[in-house]
């Protein structure tokens, strides 16, 4: 991820447009506001390290405690991870604790990123940590314990440099396929340049317990940074999206994997309809943006994001996408605040309503790979607000998350369980930054600025998360879909309540398209509450914070 003179002429023309999003303040949409508040939280820590630690810098974002409230797993690079107890009391101060792993201190140095899902189907979750090194399976014990369970999952972690991960339930399998994404093979002759890594795919054997010893290597690898499982053309088929870093393939490209069950997976090729794009691919976001029923896709970079949709005019066997990124406004290509004009570099992407107007908002953690001269030096993160019009404008600095710091994963997640979602980023060699949603009110009295829904789904047996389900939320004329999914971002993954802001609707109703692809009845729920959905039973059941 080095200055190449061909990333510079080709940004030449977005360097002399205006800004990727509006800039003259001109919106009709809420403006939430946030306040920093990770050092009075109790939160201490930074991602640190030499080259191999410029990529990554993740965190998960999941109950570790069984009190529901999301927890925080925080990689360190060279600086050991870091587990956080989440104290919080409901709308009120954002409040953690540290809690001491019990794991040797060797095997929490090092670590990239965490994604957090259940593994062997307990209903305590476990963590997935890549690492510059041996990649670990954690089980979780409960009340935020930990032991590591590479050996007696037969899961082998490898010496890979891995940055990315994304995991799927197949059908008829008892535990979860999970997918490693690796960086640049440093053992390699002539390493850095051409030398990427293999990504590596685990498919789980028999019943009894985890069993990842059928390893298969998704080859060949591109320098992986991100990937996700996504269900493309709605065929209840997910395929595995892996966005590359091209300063150092050779040859490569972003790649999409067909995972048919029982089959040996393949990349989708140009004879399929896949298109050629290389970028300095660094993370993932999927939501549905215009309701047609198919997902868009955020790919951040150095330079401009891409936002891809599936090309209406093509057969929907084919993965043919075109970029409006420019036409709504979310290119992000160069910092929206400070003099430097250079441009700017982009990381961990998420999709949420962060002001509850039912639309999809966008936060892109942004950061200079290191001191790279080409690049800004005071790269803000992007807080891009959808418009009524489909279009984003930025409102990073009005929101306040406009800090000069070195972005690289995080989370946007509601903390505090109040319906406001906040923002955790974990920043290189700085303090992570954590951004409490005042809404539209203030420290003291926080008022969210439209009404929401926490869901939570259950089934039993296999995918007790029904990972790889979708919701349908219903209000009026207007329908919200949201994936669940473990994957995508840059190095850090959630697993909790799934947010929807629902506008000023004070009733939904709900539908949930469980992984099988079977239909759920339909769930009617008063807004501003949390309510979990367990598949065959008749209604949902409301759960309060305290």
């Amino acid at each position: 991820m080095f200055t190449r003179t061909s990333f510079l002429a080709g940004a030449a023309f977005l360097a002399l447009t205006p800004l990727s999003a509006k800039a003259d303040g001109a919106t009709l949409t809420p403006l939430p506001h946030f306040s920093e508040e990770a050092s009075n939280a109790g939160i201490d820590h930074k991602y640190t390290g030499p080259w191999e630690f410029f990529v990554g810098g993740g965190a998960a974002v999941f109950d570790c405690s069984g009190d529901r409230k999301p927890d925080l797993f925080v990689a360190g690079g060279t600086t050991r991870a870091k587990l956080y107890r989440n104290l919080s009391s409901a709308g009120g101060a954002l409040h953690f604790e540290e809690v001491r792993l019990d794991l040797p201190e060797r095997l929490m140095e090092k670590v990239t990123g965490a994604y957090p899902i259940d593994i062997d189907n307990d209903g305590i979750k476990d963590l997935a940590v890549m690492r510059v090194g041996e990649n670990l399976l954690l089980k979780g014990k409960g009340d935020c314990r930990f032991e590591e369970a590479n050996r007696a999952w037969a899961f082998d972690g490898g010496r890979a440099w891995s940055t990315g991960f994304a995991a799927t339930f197949e059908p008829d399998k008892a535990f979860p396929t999970l997918a490693f994404g690796n960086y640049v093979d440093r053992s390699a002759p002539g390493s850095p340049w051409g030398t990427c890594h293999d990504n590596m795919l685990y498919r789980p054997r028999g019943e009894g317990a985890p069993d990842y010893s059928d390893a298969f290597a998704l080859s060949p690898g591109y320098c992986s940074l991100s990937m996700l499982f996504t269900d493309w053309n709605r065929s209840g088929k997910p395929a595995l999206r892996i966005s590359n870093d091209r300063q150092y393939y050779r040859g490569g490209e972003e790649q999409l994997w067909a995972v048919p069950p029982g089959r040996p997976p393949r990349p989708y090729r140009k004879a399929d309809g896949w298109q050629h794009v290389k970028i300095w691919g660094m993370g993932i976001a999927s939501t549905d943006l215009d309701g047609d029923g198919f997902p868009e896709y955020a790919l951040t970079s150095m330079g401009d994001t891409k936002l891809q949709t599936l090309d209406k005019e093509s057969e929907q066997e084919f993965p043919i996408y075109r970029d409006i990124a420019f036409d709504l406004g979310v290119t992000a290509h160069r910092p929206y605040a400070g003099d430097d004009s250079k441009p700017s570099t982009g990381w961990h992407a998420q999709f949420e309503d962060v002001n509850n107007d039912t639309l999809a908002d966008l936060f892109i953690a942004k950061g200079n790979v290191e001191a790279m001269p080409d690049f800004a030096s005071y790269d803000p993160d992007n807080l891009l607000v959808q418009e009524w019009d489909g279009t984003f404008t930025e409102r990073g600095m009005e929101a306040g998350v406009a800090l000069n710091r070195k972005g690289r994963g995080g989370g946007v997640v509601d903390l505090n369980m109040d319906g406001l979602p906040d923002i955790l980023v974990v920043n290189r060699e700085g303090p992570v930054s954590l951004f409490r949603n005042l809404g539209g009110g203030t420290k003291a009295n926080p008022v969210p600025l439209g009404n929401w829904i926490g869901v939570e789904l259950f089934q039993n047996g296999p995918n007790r998360d029904a990972i790889g389900a979708q919701l349908s939320v219903k209000i009026g004329n207007r329908t919200i879909t949201k994936d669940l999914q473990v994957g995508g971002g840059h190095a850090s993954g959630q697993i909790g309540f799934v947010h929807v802001g629902v506008g000023v609707a004070e009733r939904a109703q709900i539908r949930v398209r469980w992984p099988d692809g079977d239909w759920s009845h339909p769930y009617r729920v008063f807004t501003n509450n949390f309510v979990r959905i367990e598949r065959g039973q008749a209604d949902a059941q409301y759960w309060y914070p305290e």
